[in-house]
């Protein structure tokens, strides 16, 4: 089997597990909850060019969907963009900013894990954070609810990009998320703390094994096999993490370790995949 190729089987099963069907294509929030609970994480707006399954490529029921360069006109990527929306005001389901700066939806159901291997503990903060990013949190931890430009104003951080990059590290962090967004009279997202909607999720406690593990299930239960890197590129995980997760499935004999990197569901295995 070629490294960079999937067998037709797999893609097929991918298909269904990742709404590129017509018939099973995303339409609205209620269906866009299910197939993230289904898939149980996913990137909000990426395209066919980027592995993994993603809400966009839900909506549009097919495999080969790509963003165009005039969103605005497009009923498809405005209606993910929608969807995204309801879904973020609903918080049925974790939605942020996470590793590499995507966009991501988890299940509540995972929640715990990417905690585990993304957050930072109060006790970190000083060390870990920068001073940016604690001016934010210190803020919003004392007004539990504020818009963009209103957080900017109460850290006290003049400079735009400081700000933002302040707001994207704290997002990779678990410490703040979008709860609501605005468009009148101008466009800006409400903020808030994850513990407002995510409490008992992120006051459980799990190991790093055991949280490397189910986020590798969880890519491979809806991409019926995954290829060297492809974990690492979706999930963000470091490459040595990501084959911690897919060895611990292979040692409880979920899946079938195929080749060096690459990892079949044990229920799959009887399909043609070794051609």
């Amino acid at each position: 089997m070629h490294p960079a190729a999937l067998p037709e089987e797999i893609e097929i099963y991918r298909d269904r597990m990742w709404r590129r069907e017509p018939e099973l294509l995303v339409e609205d929030v209620y269906a866009a909850e299910q197939f993230i609970d289904a898939v149980g994480f996913c990137s909000a707006l990426t395209d066919s060019r980027r592995p993994g399954p993603s809400l966009f490529i839900a909506v549009c029921g097919r495999r080969d969907a790509h963003m165009p360069r005039n969103v605005q006109k497009d009923p498809e990527s405005s209606l993910t963009w929608t969807l995204k929306d309801g879904v973020m005001r609903r918080g049925k389901v974790y939605y942020s900013k996470l590793a590499k700066g995507r966009a991501t939806f988890i299940a509540r159901r995972l929640v715990p894990y990417f905690h585990t291997l993304w957050g930072v503990p109060i006790k970190k903060e000083a060390t870990v954070l920068s001073a940016e990013a604690r001016a934010v949190l210190k803020v919003l931890r004392k007004e539990w609810e504020l818009a963009t430009r209103d957080l900017q104003r109460a850290s006290h951080i003049t400079e735009r990009p400081r700000f933002l990059r302040a707001m994207d590290e704290l997002q990779r962090s678990f410490k703040i998320i979008p709860a609501e967004v605005m468009y009148m009279p101008t466009f800006t997202y409400i903020w808030t703390l994850p513990e407002s909607r995510f409490h008992e999720e992120l006051t459980t406690v799990c190991t790093r094994e055991d949280s490397l593990r189910e986020v590798a299930r969880a890519f491979l239960a809806g991409a019926g096999m995954t290829l060297r890197g492809e974990l690492a590129r979706v999930s963000g995980l470091s490459a040595p993490d990501a084959g911690l997760g897919n060895w611990a499935l292979v040692d409880e004999e979920f899946a079938v370790r195929m080749a060096s990197g690459v990892y079949c569901l044990k229920d799959l295995v009887h399909l043609n995949t070794t051609e």
